[in-house]
């Protein structure tokens, strides 16, 4: 028994605050070098999936109704290792002006309105679930700028060779070749519908993720006020959980939606004119019928809810890692 309450008193413990670190706590270039070391190495585990989703999305129907396990054998049968991280190099190197904007939009915004609904009558798991919802659709926004035109470069290197698609060298020969065909709005096909759906599905991934967490950390008797405060175990596995809840439930929601912006970014062949959002859903449906919208969906679902794991899991560890000594409770 002594031996017991040894080992739970030395069980690194957190104050609850540390689970819901805010802007103002944070050494702001700490987090961004270590944000991008760490995301640039989950991206590495996850683009694999993210090619195998791409890849079936955009080819014909013979690919498209592969399994997506059947469609990684295949990549890596025709085209080895490299095949499986066509794009990566520049999603890794692009990324990373893009995740400061993104991540400082959605800090900022968060803070923003988690200040002003202070002291309100709104309960508290959805005064942050507002917050965290109002963030995600305002970063989406914001870094769709930039993330639109490396979605089409990388998506493009992803897919070269099947039918309908262009081969070309590397990501500049992509923007020459879409510049020179479309002009500079090439660049950003598919962006109305980025920005239209996909501010709200991140609205919606932020705002559950911060009620979900806030709700399950209630329902196990933690609060703010208590002495009690959990362990580095409690707080990855709470927030890992409400992560992947999250990242699941948006991979139903957004999947079709997804199908559409791919193909629109990245076939070549729909004729004359430019490809539009209707040309595409006509052209979708006329190949698969309704089914044709959830392409892909068994490796997006599998990409978002791990994703919505490690990205949570991994964010918030950046965010410890980077408050300020002064206003850190960690040892």
């Amino acid at each position: 028994m002594a031996m017991e309450t040894e080992v739970a008193t030395t069980t690194p413990q957190l104050a609850l605050s540390d689970t819901d670190i805010n802007w103002d706590r944070l050494d702001k270039t700490r987090f961004h070098i270590i944000g991008a070391i760490l995301f640039t190495a989950q991206s590495a585990l996850l683009h694999p999936t993210a090619v195998v989703k791409t890849r079936m999305q955009v080819a014909s129907s013979g690919l498209s109704n592969m399994k997506g396990v059947s469609v990684f054998t295949h990549i890596l049968k025709s085209d080895g290792i490299p095949g499986i991280f066509r794009g990566f190099g520049t999603s890794a190197i692009g990324s990373m002006p893009g995740r400061v904007l993104a991540l400082t939009s959605l800090e900022m915004s968060k803070d923003i309105v988690l200040k002003h609904t202070q002291g309100s009558d709104i309960p508290e798991a959805s005064r942050i679930g507002l917050a965290n919802g109002v963030a995600g659709m305002v970063s989406n926004l914001v870094s769709c700028v930039y993330f639109v035109p490396l979605d089409v470069i990388c998506q493009r290197l992803m897919v070269q060779g099947l039918p309908g698609t262009s081969s070309c060298r590397g990501p500049f020969d992509v923007i020459r070749r879409v510049v020179h065909a479309e002009g500079f709005r090439g660049l950003y096909r598919g962006f109305g519908l980025t920005a239209v759906t996909q501010s709200p599905a991140s609205a919606l991934w932020w705002g559950s993720y911060g009620a979900a967490q806030h709700i399950i950390w209630r329902s196990l008797g933690y609060k703010d006020d208590m002495d009690m405060k959990p362990s580095h175990v409690e707080m990855v596995t709470v927030q890992a959980t409400a992560g992947m809840v999250a990242g699941a439930c948006s991979s139903v929601i957004t999947t079709p939606i997804d199908t559409v912006k791919t193909r629109l970014q990245v076939m070549d062949n729909y004729g004359s004119g430019r490809p539009s959002v209707l040309k595409t859903t006509r052209t979708l449906l006329n190949e698969d019928g309704w089914w044709g919208f959830y392409r892909g969906f068994g490796p997006r679902f599998l990409n978002m809810s791990l994703y919505g794991t490690t990205m949570i899991v991994t964010y918030e560890l950046i965010k410890r890692l980077s408050v300020r000594p002064s206003l850190s409770s960690f040892g």
